[in-house]
């Protein structure tokens, strides 16, 4: 039986429903995703042999097993650029741009302009397989 929340709901239209990613490397990723959405208070919600998945609210992400091989993920090639989350507070961007220093699987990006390296405070890290993930923080 499908899960009520995979459903479109008419009061959340025009907010991002899901998004799907595939992984290279299908366990290393997931420990990356599991950890920053975790923080960004997702929760796990399914586990398959090809993939994992996390919801929060009515907004649930994807990760599977690519298939194949693929060159490197190129942000500026047609296709996605990145994914930019709401951050709960500047406090929060902090800690998770600390811990991205130190996590093995991540590194953090354009730390010469950090935290302000769009114009605004937050987080540009690169996840694994190459993607780009920004947390944003709300305004002091």
């Amino acid at each position: 039986m499908p899960d009520e929340r995979d459903h479109a709901d008419p009061a959340h239209a025009g907010r991002l429903h899901h998004v799907e990613l595939n992984a290279a490397d299908l366990d290393a990723a997931a420990a990356f995703w599991d950890w920053l959405l975790g923080e960004l208070g997702y929760e796990r919600k399914d586990e398959w042999d090809g993939g994992r998945s996390w919801v929060n609210g009515p907004t649930y992400v994807v990760l599977g097993a690519a298939d194949g091989t693929a060159d490197e993920f190129d942000r500026r090639a047609p296709g996605l650029d990145h994914l930019a989350f709401h951050a709960g507070s500047r406090d929060q961007v902090d800690r998770l741009t600390d811990a991205v220093r130190e996590r093995a699987d991540a590194s953090l990006l354009y730390e010469d302009r950090h935290p302000f390296a769009g114009g605004y405070y937050a987080l540009y890290c690169e996840a694994p397989g190459g993607a780009t993930v920004e947390v944003v923080a709300p305004d002091a």
